[in-house]
């Protein structure tokens, strides 16, 4: 059967709710990364809303939901990011651009505060830090790891363990950058500081895994 169209009057109701719940989210969001999960209460989060607590328990069941549905957030928000792994791109091209733009993601103004917030409850509530690490570390490494294999297929590179690599050519690129701006020793690194670090890395890994000529 072929579903029904909206009305209009369901597609103003559909907006109104997304609306209500965008809002929560946002109260949600600067609660938590003030106070940290612990701190948070539902009554501060609704406060900082501008809902009664009763619509907030319409939304979500309890504070550990909504968490979980900021975490969500998080990963869609990194993952709006497209990185080209495009197979046919030669290594020269798409190792530093994937560096760069990695850690830009990774160390961008504001970003941080919300990956502590995950990082801090991980221990907690382990099925909410597995599934940022699955969705949004992993899947990264995987799809980078996959180009790896195809270019080494071509000859470009020589890599037995793609995986590995993948990691080590990631951590390479965080060098000096990620750790200081996760413990707020310092602010997000520069484009022109990050290019330096990528390109660093960049010439660490070609000098492992390019062929040796002759």
């Amino acid at each position: 059967m072929v579903a029904a169209p909206r009305t209009s009057l369901q597609s103003v109701a559909g907006d109104e709710e997304s609306s209500k719940r965008r809002q929560i989210l946002d109260g949600a969001r600067k609660v938590f990364l003030e106070l940290g999960f612990d701190g948070a209460s539902m009554g501060e989060i609704a406060r900082a809303a501008g809902v009664s607590k009763g619509t907030l328990y319409v939304y979500f069941p309890d504070k550990a939901g909504l968490f979980a549905a900021i975490v969500e957030e998080e990963k869609l928000e990194q993952g709006k990011v497209a990185f080209n792994f495009d197979p046919a791109r030669d290594v020269d091209t798409t190792l530093p651009e994937f560096g760069r733009a990695y850690v830009a993601v990774l160390c961008r103004p504001g970003g941080g505060s919300a990956l502590r917030t995950v990082m801090a409850i991980a221990e907690r509530m382990p099925e909410l830090g597995s599934r940022f690490y699955t969705h949004v570390i992993a899947h990264t490494v995987d799809r980078f790891a996959a180009y790896l294999e195809a270019r080494a297929a071509l000859g470009e590179l020589e890599i037995d363990d793609t995986q590995l690599a993948a990691w080590q050519f990631m951590q390479m690129c965080q060098a000096t950058l990620f750790q200081a701006f996760i413990f707020q020793a310092r602010p997000s690194p520069s484009p022109e500081r990050i290019a330096d670090v990528v390109d660093s890395a960049t010439r660490v890994f070609f000098a492992a895994y390019r062929p040796k000529a002759g």
